[in-house]
């Protein structure tokens, strides 16, 4: 019986997580929006809108501003047209994200965001549209070889030009 009341407990979860995303992306997105806007005119991030990414990110905001301050997102994109984000994780990992998709490896991304459901982002996809949400994302452009390497993973580490 306990174990059919976690699984329909879980099951809530889930349908209320999947009924709330819709609404949460939208807020955010809008958010992301607010903050290039003011970005673009002042350089700057309003303290209001520092405390409204707190408030729907959580502490991946602070983390994430704190890579885009050192300028740990990097655009890399290829002959094709292909592009993927290459964001530095504090250990010195290199995580390639996939905002089209919203999806990072790190683990916190796999605990945080896909097992416990408590955080919509993980700070490297944060720093990704933050990054480019004001312009500091770096730019590498590379061959579609190796655009490929970095998406097979052959390398494990961040690719230079």
């Amino acid at each position: 019986m306990h174990q059919i009341i976690d699984n329909r407990a879980l099951k809530t979860k889930f349908f209320l997580a999947d009924e709330m995303a819709p609404v949460l992306s939208n807020v955010a997105e809008e958010l992301l929006k607010e903050v290039k806007k003011a970005y673009q005119e002042t350089s700057q991030i309003p303290d209001e809108l520092l405390l409204a990414l707190k408030f729907v990110f959580g502490p991946s905001a602070l983390h994430a501003l704190d890579l885009v301050d050192q300028r740990s997102v990097t655009c890399v994109t290829s002959p094709s047209g292909r592009r993927v984000f290459q964001a530095m994780g504090s250990s010195g990992r290199s995580y390639t994200c996939y905002s089209s998709c919203h999806y990072c490896p790190c683990p916190a991304f796999a605990f945080c965001v896909l097992r416990r459901n408590d955080s919509l982002l993980c700070k490297h996809i944060l720093a990704t549209y933050l990054s480019q949400a004001m312009g500091l994302c770096e730019e590498l452009a590379l061959s579609d070889q190796q655009l490929t390497d970095i998406l097979l993973e052959k390398t494990g580490e961040k690719v230079e030009a």
